[in-house]
């Protein structure tokens, strides 16, 4: 049985599932080696991928780090593998969905962080554990949660290790929307196709410049706006025609 599963569906909408669902979906070693495959074979896909969901098989996104299979003597191939596979997430030219429901804590809320954007289920419960277990996060924690909801909240989630649910992770501005399980997946290719209908070459673009911004001072994300953007698409001409003709 493979650790990931991939679908590529109508609308340019590919979904890659975690696929350990009787291991509650931990992130093992093998997980993040079969993660990374398909990351950057998608990477490569730009004509025919236009978006990608990220969710997890069972009852969890998953429940975090395997550490069990690291007792056990499984090793990443190098020693911060995990954290350059979220790095390849954040930097994939198409934007990434995170369909959350039920565990999502610690390393698998940093991976979810690493997506542009997370839909959550009414039954998700999402936090960092890293206090629990004496470890300081190497996998984007301190860096990414702030950058989504500010520097005061996020030092209270971290902290505390408290738990939060789908809908307190909306208010809080970590998810998007949060539905019930069953609806999760449509709710979360509805999303989807409401992007690819447009010019994925826009897509692009606003993914990178918006990232760039996110990554440097103010000034420095508007000259590279400014400066540096991609310009227009080569559809947009097409496009500009047909909303006229509306």
């Amino acid at each position: 049985m493979t650790d990931i599963l991939r679908e590529d569906r109508d609308h340019g909408i590919t979904i890659l599932s975690l696929n350990r669902p009787d291991a509650l979906n931990a992130l093992s070693p093998a997980l993040f080696v079969a993660l990374r495959a398909e990351i950057d074979r998608i990477a490569q896909e730009v004509e025919s991928v236009g978006c990608v969901i990220l969710r997890g098989e069972g009852r969890s996104f998953s429940a975090g780090n395997d550490l069990k299979a690291i007792q056990a003597g499984q090793k990443p191939p190098s020693a911060h593998f995990q954290a350059e596979t979220l790095e390849a997430i954040e930097r994939l030219p198409q934007p990434v969905i995170a369909a959350v429901q039920g565990h999502c804590y610690t390393g698998s809320l940093e991976l979810a962080l690493a997506c542009d954007l997370m839909i959550t289920g009414e039954s998700a419960k999402l936090a960092d554990t890293h206090g629990k277990w004496g470890m300081a996060p190497t996998w984007g924690m301190s860096q990414r949660l702030p950058r989504r909801i500010g520097v005061v909240k996020a030092k209270e989630m971290m902290f505390s290790g408290r738990t939060v649910n789908g809908q307190e992770a909306v208010d809080l501005g970590i998810a998007n929307l949060c539905v019930p399980d069953d609806d999760l997946l449509n709710a979360a290719i509805k999303m989807a196709e409401s992007f690819t209908r447009n010019s994925w070459h826009t897509l692009r673009a606003d993914k990178a410049l918006i990232n760039v911004g996110q990554n440097n001072f103010l000034n420095d994300g508007l000259i590279e706006e400014r400066e540096n953007g991609p310009g227009v698409a080569p559809d947009m001409n097409d496009r500009l025609k047909a909303g006229f003709k509306r």
